[in-house]
């Protein structure tokens, strides 16, 4: 039987939880012990009473992790939440191994098997999985309410007794997840939208959105196997700043999306490019944790520069905590069927025969398992004697099978 605990975030901003009730009641369902840190919930609007109703037992902060065999969070563990975990346990949350060395080392060292929601493949059948995606999501649709809670100006186009209003217009960066989301809610609030993408395959889905396609030079040579933007060359980045310089002048709002895992963001507008817009536009830069595509964005800060104001509130998933909290958790039940087994062996157990859990697996039995992670780490890269799954208790092998609905 493998207890399965949901703690309390503790990262400064996180409001996210890991389960929620109806995922937690699925987990109950298919054999697993669920236990709730007290509180978890409280910033998603989830009270513990709604856990308990669900079937999880409350815990006080830090009294489980010695005795979890799953423990199930969004943000990475600190190192001290490292240290409260036994061998063998299974991690499932973000890693961001690129930016966090010190905590895969720590996570070597401690014995345990993290699966990465940042890595979790990009293919067909796990779409469901897919975390970047949903949280992307959230975060293009806030986007755009934010842009519009600074503007000086409406969205839509009004036709009054005192005079016609002028729909605002919106340039988008990126037409990945969140730059599509942010193109979508901006229609839907009436703004006439453009949007710039390195991959020349977002034209299509741009359009379809009803938003006019900011063609760039040499775009159709910017996208990997994965469907993701490449990093982008100095001399691409000056073209499609120079193609869309004269959009943004006249733009009321601006989003940014562009951002490669594990990169820092390309610099897409230059403090010159924000001295060239119009007093009182806005800018909302969604890379604002990885520096930025905006010269003059301050992560956690709305600052105004030349007449312009500049939002780098970063986290917006955490903004809208209930639905993002939702959406995370059933990515994370998704990619844990893979793992649960019915029957006298309920339980979680990592299936080394999946690649979606291969594809994501970070750690496992002191090794890095995650190729690029190891390489970059200059560390050999972690291999496994047999196919069969991995107990998230003991680390022994035993059958496993999608247990849960």
């Amino acid at each position: 039987m493998t207890i399965v605990l949901v703690p309390l975030e503790v990262q400064p901003g996180e409001t996210r939880v890991a389960a929620v009730p109806d995922t937690i009641r699925r987990m109950v369902k298919a054999g697993l012990t669920v236990r709730v840190e007290t509180g978890a919930g409280v910033a998603a609007q989830i009270d513990d009473a709604e856990f308990e109703a669900a079937g999880a037992a409350l815990v006080g902060c830090g009294e489980s992790w010695d005795e979890a065999g799953l423990v199930l969070k969004v943000q990475p563990p600190t190192l001290d939440e490292v240290s409260k975990l036994k061998r063998g346990t299974t991690l499932v949350s973000f890693a961001w191994p690129a930016g966090n060395e010190d905590l895969v080392r720590a996570l070597i060292e401690a014995g345990v098997a993290t699966l990465a929601m940042d890595l979790v493949p990009r293919i067909s059948r796990a779409q469901s999985m897919d975390a970047l995606s949903s949280q992307a999501t959230v975060a293009g649709y806030k986007a755009v309410l934010l842009a519009a809670s600074h503007m000086p100006v409406m969205c839509p186009l009004l036709m009054t007794a005192a005079g016609t209003i002028p729909p605002a217009k919106m340039v988008v960066f990126g037409a990945g997840v969140a730059g599509l989301q942010a193109i979508a809610t901006g229609r839907r609030l009436g703004c006439v939208v453009e949007a710039t993408d390195v991959r020349l395959a977002a034209k299509e889905q741009v359009e379809s959105l009803g938003a006019r396609f900011i063609e760039v030079p040499g775009a159709e040579d910017l996208e990997d196997e994965g469907g993701y933007a490449k990093e982008a060359s100095e001399e691409f980045l000056a073209r499609q700043r120079e193609e869309v310089s004269k959009r943004v002048a006249e733009a009321d709002c601006v989003i940014t999306t562009a951002l490669i895992p594990g990169r820092p963001a390309p610099r897409l507008i230059s403090e010159e490019l924000v001295r060239s817009m119009r007093r009182g536009a806005v800018i909302v830069d969604l890379a604002a944790e990885a520096g930025g595509n905006c010269e003059l964005t301050e992560c956690g800060e709305v600052v105004e520069r030349h007449g312009v104001t500049i939002v780098g509130q970063p986290n917006l998933p955490a903004s809208v905590p209930r639905h993002a909290s939702e959406l995370y958790s059933k990515n994370i039940l998704s990619l844990i069927k893979l793992g649960i087994a019915k029957g006298e062996e309920a339980g979680f157990a990592i299936n080394l025969k999946d690649e979606v859990h291969t594809g994501c697996l970070l750690t496992w039995e002191g090794s890095v398992m995650h190729p690029r992670t190891a390489e970059s780490m200059g560390l050999p890269v972690g291999t496994v004697e047999t196919g069969e799954p991995v107990s998230a208790d003991t680390n022994s092998s035993s059958s496993s099978e999608g247990g849960v609905s």
